[in-house]
């Protein structure tokens, strides 16, 4: 199997954000492998299959949830052979029923190359931003 190439992860971090940022279930839910795992702050297990994230978002747009803004910084690919970890400083502004709020989160993904060639996510793990430094007076 080929190793996989920075443009690569580029390319399926940015199909990834751009469909979570459209809150594009179809396309979102593309990028992940069926046996990928999650790793959310907000949630109390961990989840072990595109599956149950899947089921987690439509329980989260049932309530009325979806991305309004979603905006990345500081990426970072650190490539393995056929896989790849990206990492990234993101802010996403979420809007539940009309009430937007805005969340502050590092986050790690990681890449592989799938037996037929393609680059897909196989863990996301999310964790809250720390606190910008203040300043000194």
């Amino acid at each position: 199997m080929d190793l996989i190439t920075t443009a690569e992860v580029e390319e399926a971090a940015k199909r990834l954000m751009t469909a979570f940022a459209a809150t594009d279930t179809d396309d979102y839910f593309d990028c992940f492998a069926p046996d990928a795992t999650f790793i959310f702050h907000s949630e109390p297990d961990r989840l072990s299959s595109r599956g149950e994230y899947r089921a987690l978002w439509q329980n989260w747009l049932s309530d009325g949830w979806r991305v309004a803004e979603c905006a990345s910084y500081n990426a970072h690919i650190q490539n393995a052979g056929t896989c790849a970890v990206f990492s990234h400083d993101v802010e996403t502004v979420i809007e539940v029923s009309g009430t937007k709020e805005t969340l502050r989160e590092r986050e790690t993904i990681i890449f592989t190359r799938t037996e037929s060639g393609s680059v897909l996510a196989v863990h996301e793990h999310l964790s809250p931003a720390p606190a910008s430094p203040k300043a000194i007076s």
